[in-house]
């Protein structure tokens, strides 16, 4: 936007738009220390189980050695197959692999480089760059989705995701937005992409192995904003924001380390471990994932700060774990603000950000008998969850800790003070004499 400040700081930096513009930062991007296998070794030391980076984000420039598209990362900048290499690390590493895409809003989100100003008509006007900029498309400059993409470039794009989907192999595949395109496409392209992703992985795996996230914010922005979302036809992606309540099917929300922003910003105040370790429990408590962005540098590095931030979480999760992998939620994801819970089998974990001053936690979900039919969850009236409690412990420790169960409540007595090396989130493991994952949950 003219007369912006990032607009203004472009001119006073770089100079005018008609002369430097987005294709001229290509050549500044070398990379020239990134080693994905230490990338990924910080990433695992986090406790990760899967990592996705970003294949291609709005600016049409591949990180792949793309078949379809010039401009891309292995002919341009770093020179390097940055996916490919990023792909056999995160292998390497023992991680579940994927890819975020966000090409499909390029066409419009790009257009705004075939304008112009006092200074001039901006370098997207130079049709020896058409390919990178896209053809002018006239007054289309929507940055939530093209409104009628011609069928050369809804081509493009569905030949570019085909060959990411098939010489990459991704476990996890992410639109930014639904299911591409509005207009005359009747979004057949997205459709259609989608179908391919599903059947590569049957025919790699031998079944359905692999899922995919759209997002769904018709409800903000409009009908068919960002593409068409249908329930059921992939999974539900909430951008930096989780659930307000237990959601019935898994779902994922990406969240930045960073508090503003998701680029590499070395002054950008980071959130905190245990910000972040208790926003996952949050997430989790609610049949959800946490996709962590982490940015790096423009030398393919990873700040030192972020190094030990991930460190941080991981230790939590190497002590804490078990209320995590593998867990699915409690019919009451949990009582209060400080207070979440998941559960494996007959173990019920109770995340408590807040120890009590007089040492003795309350959990009113936990009674013998009772009705959570009265909580603010999806349960039918009168249905009835009381479990009768063997045992409680806690978690990090294996300490043993006393209790008393009532029909209401659930009573536990210590520890007094948070465990040595315990950032922020305590887990109480609490056994129960039968299986406590709802039976309504898929």
């Amino acid at each position: 936007e003219v007369g912006h400040e990032d607009n203004l700081y472009h001119i006073e930096t770089y100079g005018h738009p008609s002369k430097f513009g987005y294709k001229d930062f290509i050549p500044m991007w070398r990379a020239e220390k990134f080693d994905p296998d230490v990338m990924l070794d910080a990433i695992a030391n986090a406790g990760a189980k899967y990592f996705c980076p970003c294949a291609v984000h709005h600016d049409n420039f591949d990180l792949w050695d793309s078949k379809h598209h010039a401009w891309n990362a292995a002919k341009m900048g770093p020179k390097q197959d940055i996916i490919g290499l990023l792909r056999d690390a995160t292998r390497r590493a023992g991680l579940r692999w994927g890819v975020t895409t966000h090409l499909a809003r390029s066409y419009s989100w790009f257009n705004v480089s075939h304008n112009s100003d006092a200074g001039g008509a901006y370098d997207g006007n130079d049709p020896a760059f058409e390919a990178f900029y896209h053809p002018s498309s006239g007054a289309d400059q929507s940055s939530w989705h093209p409104l009628n993409p011609p069928a050369a470039w809804r081509d493009q794009w569905r030949a570019r995701m085909v060959d990411l989907i098939d010489n990459y192999e991704p476990d996890l595949l992410y639109f930014d937005g639904a299911l591409p395109f509005r207009g005359d496409d009747e979004f057949q392209s997205g459709m259609d992409v989608l179908a391919h992703y599903y059947n590569r992985s049957i025919e790699r795996h031998g079944k359905l192995d692999s899922i995919m996230f759209i997002k769904d914010i018709d409800e903000f922005m409009g009908a068919h904003s960002h593409g068409l979302y249908c329930n059921n036809v992939a999974s539900l992606d909430l951008e930096h924001h989780g659930a307000n309540r237990l959601l019935y099917r898994p779902w994922q929300t990406d969240y930045s380390i960073l508090k503003y922003g998701w680029s590499y910003n070395p002054s950008a105040e980071m959130y905190s471990a245990e910000e972040m370790i208790w926003l996952m429990a949050d997430i989790v408590s609610k049949n959800g994932m946490m996709l962590l962005n982490i940015p790096p540098a423009p030398s393919g590095e990873l700040e030192q700060r972020v190094v030990e931030r991930l460190a941080e979480i991981g230790e939590w999760l190497r002590m804490n774990g078990e209320a995590i992998y593998g867990s699915r939620p409690f019919a009451a994801y949990g009582q209060d603000a400080d207070i979440r819970y998941t559960v494996q089998g007959d173990v019920l974990y109770a995340i408590v950000r807040e120890l009590p001053a007089d040492g003795k936690l309350v959990l009113r979900s936990l009674g013998s008998d009772v009705d959570l039919s009265t909580e603010d969850v999806l349960i039918p009236e009168g249905v009835r969850y009381g479990a009768t409690v063997q045992g409680v412990e806690l978690l990090a420790t294996g300490e043993t800790l006393a209790f008393e169960q009532t029909a209401s409540k659930l009573t536990i007595t210590g520890p007094s003070d948070r465990p040595a090396g315990v950032r922020d989130a305590v887990v109480f493991k609490i056994q129960c004499d039968r299986p406590m994952t709802p039976s309504w949950l898929p």
